[in-house]
């Protein structure tokens, strides 16, 4: 190989929550500003091209979550046997959380933290005739962000939208602001990688990345930081820049619920700025929960939250881990009459009543000894350990309501429609529906979620 325009390199995605996948634009710029042919492909809306890999001496595969990664376990294996002589990359937040499986299927790079320059690295190693070295799978150097590059992926079109509360509908971009996370919550797959840091993007590479965004049809931004408040100076000055250009642009972020309350006199600057919603990982009502799974906050801090965020005009969108080892039937049933009590029914994706822990091979959890108790061995297959819990009737419960959130939301049923179905089937007290129109709110057509279970659904056509 005489330079980098010999080394051809296919970046390729699973499955990125419904998102035009970030992480492939991402390396494209660096691969792109380096004169590396790059070629993009988005397999959650677009068919595996093989003649388009017959000559890549790269193939890298973006591992930002645990479905995307099951995904890959089989995509891997036809990429084996369609080019047998290119170097596999696997990158992304997943990529070292499953380094040993991914050695065995023959992946040669696994990068995970800050990957573009590591990934770089590779394809100049390739170019140059010699086999990229990997030595750190963890890559935590701060680097130069660029601005993505998307020209090779499929339009915003085909992906997840923005419902508005009329029905409108506004179509989305992605982008970040901010990667890895300066807490430690015991489930979160961030930790065991960034282990508590996090790496600011400068103001102007994400305003630069927003009008590329606008350029390709966005009326909405969605901010995929773990937690936009981790730095919030920085925040606030991408949001007023974003707002300075685009006016009419809106955007969501995700926040913690800590954070929401400890900065709660900048809701209000979002709110001027665009921001429609905040997502927030509630997780529980159970204050032994939350403390388990260390969240730094409390129950009766997330109904502060959601009186702060009402005050600034921002709606609040939770998620939970409904099914954990400390879940009981009182505590479900709980969990449905505080969202019921705060007018949240609408603002929950139902999924979110289903969802059930996930317990990656590196989760800070295992070290948890009542965790350890209701444990099986790691699973292979599903890429994490099961987990039975010591009460029968709280699994049984996870299945009926994962059956009865999967048929009525393929039904078309209304979020307020199957909250009620499953608060009937507890047999408790009537719980009241959404109070008003006010409880509605702007969502996305494919609500995200993660720290959940993988579920029957969730399979493989490669």
């Amino acid at each position: 190989m005489s330079g980098p325009a010999s080394c051809p390199v296919v970046l390729a995605s699973t499955y990125d929550l419904g998102r035009q996948p970030f992480g492939l634009a991402s390396a494209a710029a660096w691969l792109e500003a380096e004169g590396i042919p790059v070629r993009l492909l988005d397999l959650a809306v677009e068919a595996l091209d093989e003649a388009l890999l017959a000559d890549a001496a790269l193939i890298g595969v973006h591992l930002p979550m645990h479905t995307a990664t099951r995904l890959a376990v089989p995509l891997v294996k036809r990429l084996r046997a369609i080019n047998p002589t290119a170097h596999l990359a696997a990158f992304g937040l997943y990529a070292p959380l499953n380094e040993a499986l991914l050695r065995e299927l023959g992946v040669g790079t696994i990068l995970g933290g800050e990957f573009e320059a590591p990934l770089l690295a590779a394809a100049r190693s390739l170019a140059a005739g010699r086999a990229p070295a990997n030595h750190e799978t963890i890559v935590l150097e701060k680097q130069r962000f660029l601005p993505p590059v998307r020209s090779g992926l499929p339009e915003l079109s085909r992906y997840a939208h923005l419902v508005m509360p009329d029905g409108t509908r506004r179509t989305v971009g992605f982008t970040e602001a901010t990667r890895g996370c300066k807490h430690l919550c015991r489930h979160c797959p961030i930790v065991p990688v960034y282990r508590g840091r996090f790496f600011v993007v400068a103001p102007e590479t994400v305003l630069a990345d927003i009008r590329a965004l606008v350029s390709l049809g966005a009326e909405h931004i969605s901010f995929g930081d773990p937690d936009f408040f981790n730095g919030v100076g920085h925040a606030l000055r991408v949001a007023a820049a974003l707002h300075r250009e685009f006016p009419d642009l809106t955007y969501d972020a995700t926040i913690k619920v800590e954070h929401l309350l400890k900065h709660a006199d900048a809701l209000s600057e979002l709110a001027r700025t665009g921001c429609l919603f905040v997502t927030s990982a509630v997780e529980s009502f159970d204050d032994r929960t939350l403390e388990a799974l260390d969240k730094g906050h409390t129950a009766a801090d997330i109904a502060r939250a959601v009186g702060a965020c009402r005050a600034a005009g921002i709606a609040l969108s939770p998620t939970f881990v409904a099914f954990t080892p400390w879940t009981t039937i009182e505590t479900y049933r709980a969990m449905l009459h505080a969202i019921a009590d705060l007018d949240l029914i609408e603002s929950v994706a139902p999924i979110q009543l289903a969802i059930r822990l996930l317990l990656p091979q590196s989760s800070l959890l295992l070290d948890l000894p009542e965790v350890r108790a209701v444990i099986r061995p790691f699973d292979r297959e599903s890429l994490c350990h099961p987990w039975a819990h010591s009460d029968p009737r709280v699994d049984a419960l996870h299945s009926e309501v994962s059956r009865l959130v999967e048929a009525e939301t393929e039904a078309g049923r209304s979020r307020s429609a199957i909250f009620q179905r499953i608060a009937t089937r507890l047999a408790g007290p009537a719980l009241p529906a959404a109070r008003s129109a006010a409880s509605l709110l702007p969502v996305m057509s494919e609500p995200w979620y993660c720290c959940a279970e993988p579920t029957a659904r969730q399979h493989s056509a490669y």
